[in-house]
């Protein structure tokens, strides 16, 4: 019996952006391409295949943002997410940060839920922010995405 190992790698400059991936945790292509800019893109890959995509930006010298995570719906509910959020732990850890920090929509459940279980906490919310920040409704899980849930990690070395 194989089995295939997920392999985590940044975006190589020459490859295209998976917008593919990237919009199905945010459907703005406009707020992709801001925050783009100034984070870097990982890929998680399956032998040759992209299934997943995590994007990390500096807040400050010692927060490390999530801006993005995304997981193929094809391979979704096999760990990789969690895998992905070990991931971006090990970086920040490596790069010195004390703290890693994620919004996500009051409507993405599973979401939260995930990050809940890997150790996040519930820091604030930012009252209407994707009424104000997107020009389309998000509507997930039967709910309108109104706020956006800070959700932050204290960072600390494996013994």
């Amino acid at each position: 019996m194989t089995v295939l190992r997920l392999h985590i790698e940044p975006l190589d400059e020459k490859s295209p952006v998976p917008f593919e991936l990237l919009t199905l945790a945010d459907p703005s292509k406009k707020q992709i391409d801001a925050y783009l800019s100034d984070s870097t893109c990982f890929v998680a890959k399956l032998a040759s295949e992209t299934v997943g995509v995590i994007v990390l930006a500096k807040i400050n010298t010692t927060t490390l943002e999530i801006k993005n995570i995304a997981v193929k719906a094809s391979e979704q509910r096999k760990g990789f997410g969690k895998c992905l959020l070990r991931y971006a732990e090990k970086v920040g850890i490596t790069q010195g940060y004390k703290k890693l920090v994620i919004g996500k929509g009051n409507s993405s459940i599973g979401q939260l839920a995930l990050y809940q279980k890997e150790g996040f906490e519930i820091s604030s919310i930012e009252k209407d922010f994707f009424l104000h920040h997107y020009e389309h409704p998000i509507v997930e899980n039967g709910i309108l995405c109104k706020h956006k849930i800070i959700l932050e990690k204290a960072l600390k070395e494996s013994r």
